[in-house]
C-alpha cells in the first residue's frame, strides 16, 4: 500500500506487481533468497530492458537518463 490519500498510487503499484507475476515470475521459486533473485532480475529487466508503449517503446532507465540530460 501506499501513504497518503491517492488511490491511484495504489493502482499503479497493483500494475507493477500484475506485471512482474504475469510475465517474468512463471514459476514457484523453490525459497525466499531464489524469489528474491527472481524478483531483482524483474525489476532489471522491467526498467533496462522492456520497452514500454507508455513511454513511445522506449525503456524507463532511458527516459529516466534522457530527463536528466534534458
Amino acid at each position: 500500500m501506499t501513504d497518503g490519500y491517492d488511490c491511484y498510487q495504489n493502482a499503479l503499484a497493483e500494475r507493477v506487481n500484475g506485471i512482474v507475476k504475469n510475465e517474468f515470475l512463471l514459476s514457484r521459486p523453490v525459497d525466499l533468497a531464489q524469489a528474491r533473485r527472481l524478483v531483482a532480475e524483474s525489476v532489471q529487466i522491467y526498467s533496462h530492458e522492456r520497452p514500454h508503449l507508455s513511454l513511445k517503446m522506449q525503456t524507463p532507465d532511458a527516459v529516466h537518463r534522457a530527463s536528466l540530460a534534458g
